[in-house]
C-alpha cells in the first residue's frame, strides 16, 4: 500500500508527522517544485518524500489537504481515480448552493469519480493533528465519514496504526455533515478534541 499527502500546510505537515512517527513512507507534494519543500520534509523525517504532484497521485491512498478551492486542480493530475482511496481533509465555508446542496465531501467525491472517497482527520484542527495522538493512556478520536464501507475500514486500521482512535459516522450525508463546518452552521463534532480509553 502507498500513501501520499496532496498539501503541505499546517495540516499536511501534521499528517506527514503522524506517517514520520511511524516510520511509514509518504509522498508529500503541492503544486510547487518538490525542491521548494524538500527541507520542510527532511526536518519531519526520512519517510516523508516530496513528490511532484503527478507522481503522488498514483498512490494508492491519498490524503487531501489543499485549501478546498484547489481540490479541483489536484482531481484533473490523472484521468482515471479507480481503485484509489481519497480521504478528505478538508474544511471549506463555501455556502452550500455552491456545493449543489451537497456536503463537502460528496462534492468533492464529483471531481475524483471512480475513487472512493472517505471524510477524516478534519474535525481536528492543526495544532491539535499536529500532537501526538497518545493522551493520558488515552488515543485522540479521529472521525471518518464514507459511502464505502470498505474504504473506511481501511482508513480506519491505518488510523489505528498511526495511534489514533478511529469512529466511524455512516456515511457522507450523515456522518459527513456532523463533522462538516460551513460558513456560520457547524457540524456537532468538527473542531472537537476527543480521547479514548480503552
Amino acid at each position: 500500500m502507498s500513501y501520499a499527502i496532496i498539501g503541505f500546510g499546517k495540516i499536511g505537515h501534521a499528517l506527514a508527522k503522524a506517517f514520520a512517527r511511524k516510520g511509514i513512507e509518504v509522498a508529500v507534494a503541492t503544486t510547487r517544485d518538490p525542491e521548494s519543500f524538500a527541507a520542510e520534509a527532511a526536518a519531519i523525517g526520512p519517510t516523508i518524500i516530496p513528490t511532484p504532484l503527478a507522481e503522488a497521485v498514483k498512490a494508492d491512498t491519498i490524503f487531501l489537504a489543499v485549501r478546498f478551492e484547489s481540490h479541483p486542480v489536484v482531481a484533473k493530475a490523472i484521468s482515471d481515480w479507480k481503485g484509489k482511496t481519497i480521504v478528505d481533509v478538508m474544511n471549506t465555508q463555501a455556502p452550500l448552493e455552491e456545493l449543489d446542496g451537497l456536503p463537502s465531501s460528496a462534492f468533492v467525491a464529483k471531481a475524483f469519480a471512480g475513487a472512493r472517497l472517505v471524510k477524516g482527520f478534519n474535525h481536528l484542527v492543526a495544532a491539535v493533528l499536529d500532537q501526538d495522538p497518545s493522551v493520558h493512556g488515552g488515543r485522540r478520536v479521529v472521525f471518518l465519514a464514507s459511502d464505502d464501507d470498505d474504504a473506511a475500514l481501511e482508513i480506519a486500521a491505518l488510523a489505528e496504526h498511526l495511534g489514533y482512535a478511529p469512529i466511524k459516522l455512516g456515511g457522507l450525508s450523515e456522518g459527513g455533515l456532523v463533522v462538516h463546518a460551513r460558513g456560520k452552521s457547524w457540524g456537532q463534532l468538527i473542531f472537537q478534541d476527543l480521547v479514548r480509553f480503552d
